[in-house]
């Protein structure tokens, strides 16, 4: 028979939300996990740059990626058209100020079509 310790640990795990790991990234950003990406967002004024890595952390070439990042900015969504920059960057520009930490979900399709995305809180 199980104790009802156990029990209890089991079902207050259970009950636990499942949260994307976040961490800070080497441009400054949050990085958190979109599929089998990490990206990492960085949020300057209007300007939001994405970097794209694979799971070993090692950059993946932004091309032929196309991305939307939906940040939340005064209570209301934010959408910016995210396209290829330099190297493993995707860029945009919002209509206005985000904040350092904005909280939102970057979206991506990768060059072979299939979809991704990835939430900052």
């Amino acid at each position: 028979m199980i104790p009802w310790r156990m029990a209890l640990m089991a079902g207050v795990l259970l009950a636990l939300p499942v949260h994307a790991h976040e961490v800070s990234g080497q441009h400054g950003g949050r990085v958190t996990d979109a599929g089998k990406y990490h990206v990492e967002l960085v949020a300057k004024g209007e300007s939001v740059d994405v970097f794209v890595t694979d799971g070993s952390q090692k950059p993946v070439p932004a091309t032929g990626f196309k991305g939307t990042a939906i940040l939340v900015v005064g209570g209301k969504p934010a959408r910016v058209p995210l396209e290829p920059a330099d190297g493993n960057r995707l860029s945009g520009k919002a209509s206005v100020a985000l904040g350092e930490s904005p909280k939102g979900a970057v979206q991506l399709t990768a060059p072979d079509g299939a979809t991704t995305s990835g939430k900052f809180n």
